[in-house]
């Protein structure tokens, strides 16, 4: 009985790892400090992805000659506002310092977003599965 109670403590320890995404989120910040890597939300229960949103462009409130500086955007997202997100701003992605531009990436895996436009993968779910088979098989062994 105590090697039934083990794996179902397991198995939940798990699931609650892979299904409490967490990210980084910010809006229109002018670098990747401060509120973008100290800010972290728990996302939503439809939230599989981490997204980044970043442009390089002159000040809302266009002035000739004003100067250019990036906008940072981070935030929890699903799959498919990922892609379309994507596919919105890939024409726009140029990093052409003269023109204004904008980029995003998804990632999967808890706080992958750290870095403005990172491509991370999951590593939290193979390490709890890893952890869990080890725990099984000793527990078996003995």
């Amino acid at each position: 009985m105590k090697r039934y109670l083990s794996i179902v403590v397991i198995l939940i320890f798990c699931f609650a790892q892979v299904l409490s995404l967490e990210c980084y989120v910010c809006e229109n910040q002018e670098d990747n400090s401060e509120k973008c890597v100290k800010t972290i939300k728990t996302c939503a229960y439809n939230e599989d992805v981490c997204l980044t949103e970043i442009r390089w462009g002159s000040t809302p409130y266009w002035s000739q000659g004003a100067k250019k500086q990036y906008y940072v955007s981070k935030r929890c997202s699903n799959i498919t506002e990922c892609a379309l997100t994507r596919q919105r701003f890939m024409p726009l992605c140029t990093h052409i310092w003269y023109q204004d531009w904008a980029c995003s990436d998804c990632c999967q895996g808890d706080r992958c977003n750290y870095y403005v436009i990172s491509g991370s993968s999951t590593v939290k779910p193979i390490i709890c599965m890893l952890s869990g088979l080890l725990t099984l098989i000793y527990l078996f062994s003995v």
